[in-house]
């Protein structure tokens, strides 16, 4: 589970491998062996992991899944303002239908 959720992170935030490497002052390596379920990080490196994606360890290592109700964050770097407004329009438009 791990794997999945790095890559997704990762993904998520448009980073390479080598990006997401050079960000938090690892091997691209070590990135490739985590997201290929090789080897487990330590338990600092999965802290600094959790840090940088603003997520907590049980979300990376699959323990823990948001709850119905909870407020999450969406990153929307690297989105105009008309589209970030687009998305929030589009959520409450969601919110809506569930009701």
């Amino acid at each position: 589970m791990f794997a999945k959720q790095l890559r997704y992170l990762r993904q998520s935030r448009e980073l390479s491998q080598v990006q997401l490497a050079e960000k938090l002052g690892f091997s691209k390596q070590s990135v490739s062996n985590w997201e290929n379920d090789n080897i487990m990080p330590s338990v600092d490196v999965l802290e600094k992991l959790a840090d940088f994606f603003k997520v907590s360890t049980d979300y990376l290592l699959g323990r823990e899944t948001p709850e119905t109700g909870t407020v999450q964050t969406l990153d929307l770097t690297g989105l105009t303002p008309r589209q970030a407004e687009h998305l929030r329009l589009l959520a409450d438009d969601l919110r809506a239908a569930n009701k």
